[in-house]
């Protein structure tokens, strides 16, 4: 791991290895100063402690400028793929190498290639309902000394994406692009790529072009909910769609839209792709889809950006509902207040000062995490 320590963290990075399974993960606290480290699980083949290390930190400015008292933190397995009992079996032993730290300095959740199923086979190894977010709605525990009983909100509900589509609302308001009939794309089908696409829909933007890892989809006069509504169902690929234009990658990237939505991977704008982009307005569903030095080149180019740490906080969100004991119908409330009040209140501060939304946002986070840091450091010289 490259030496990035600053005032702010990491407070812990850690690598585990499990001989016996063959085993291998991180764990990266970030900042604790605001609650207990939070942030999901990312089991991908080439997951690296340094990509959890930036997947922490934005964690970090996430939670404080979503208002929730959660800190910073990562956690990461290298997934190979294989049987689901050799995905049980390295999840639990994932979750009980780290127990240590659970809940008081981490709390984990969904993630790429992690959701409630994984979620629940966490909370068995560590024996602690506290330990994640995200669990299934069925898996409940009774509240202590109150009536009644708490249920898991996993992330499968949606949260993410219908938050990115109040980002994008919030967005298309400020440089005054009427929403309904807004042309969007999105890059992603999963779980964030189909949420936020159905929510744009039923607000009435036309989606006009989607990628997942199957290809490229162009339709100008909008998508058959119908078939992509049957196709979600059963998880299928956008490539055994039928009705739009099948388009190359480079073509998805400069698709003129008013919107565009990068729900995938780290970095999938990268040097390859973003002069050929022809959006307004970039709406970051995906963690970090781009390195900060491509976000200034855009947004110095005209492109309104609203970035991850605002737009996909509807996951954290979601968290927080759940611990707190919210059913599904409230979470989505606070869903929509916290992103709606982030995204317009860093979108206004960047106009007036003329300053990139992610440099707001990010001085409005930092601001927050600083306060938080001086009070404990208060508090522990008492």
């Amino acid at each position: 791991m490259k030496n990035t320590q600053d005032r702010f963290g990491p407070e812990y990075a850690v690598e585990v290895y499990d001989p016996a399974l063959g085993m291998r993960g991180f764990l990266v606290v970030d900042n604790t100063a605001r609650g207990s480290g939070k942030g999901g699980i990312r089991m991908t083949p080439n997951v690296t402690i340094d990509e959890v290390r930036r997947l922490a930190r934005a964690m970090t400015w996430k939670n404080a400028l979503a208002g929730i008292p959660f800190g910073g933190a990562k956690a990461g397995i290298i997934w190979e793929g294989g049987t689901i009992e050799k995905k049980k079996k390295f999840v639990q032993s994932f979750a009980r190498i780290i127990k240590l730290f659970i809940p008081t300095k981490y709390i984990g959740g969904p993630d790429v290639n992690s959701g409630e199923r994984e979620m629940k086979w966490f909370v068995e190894a560590t024996g602690n309902w506290r330990s994640v977010t995200g669990k299934p709605a069925g898996l409940c525990m009774k509240s202590f000394g109150k009536p009644g009983e708490k249920c898991g909100i996993p992330h499968e509900f949606g949260s993410t994406g219908v938050g990115v589509a109040h980002a994008a609302r919030v967005a298309a308001e400020f440089a005054g692009i009427p929403f309904k009939g807004a042309r969007v794309a999105i890059h992603g089908f999963g779980n964030v790529g189909t949420f936020a696409y159905a929510t744009l829909t039923e607000m009435g933007a036309r989606v006009i072009a989607l990628a997942d890892s199957s290809g490229a989809l162009r339709a100008k006069d909008g998508f058959d909910h119908a078939q992509l509504k049957k196709l979600i169902a059963t998880r299928g690929k956008l490539s055994e769609y039928r009705g739009a234009r099948h388009i190359s990658e480079t073509d998805f990237w400069s698709t003129p839209v008013d919107i565009l939505i990068p729900a995938s991977v780290t970095d999938v704008i990268n040097e390859s792709n973003y002069r050929g982009i022809r959006a307004k307005i970039i709406v970051e569903a995906g963690n970090i889809p781009m390195r900060e030095s491509i976000e200034e080149l855009l947004w110095k180019k005209g492109t309104l950006i609203v970035p991850d740490i605002v737009a996909n906080a509807g996951g954290v969100i979601s968290s927080f509902a759940e611990y707190r004991g919210y059913n599904p119908k409230k979470m989505f409330a606070v869903v929509e207040r916290k992103i709606t009040e982030s995204a317009k209140q860093v979108l206004e501060m960047s106009g007036k000062t003329r300053r990139s939304p992610r440099a707001v946002a990010l001085s409005i986070a930092e601001e927050r995490v600083t306060l938080a840091m001086r009070k404990r450091s208060n508090t522990l010289s008492k």
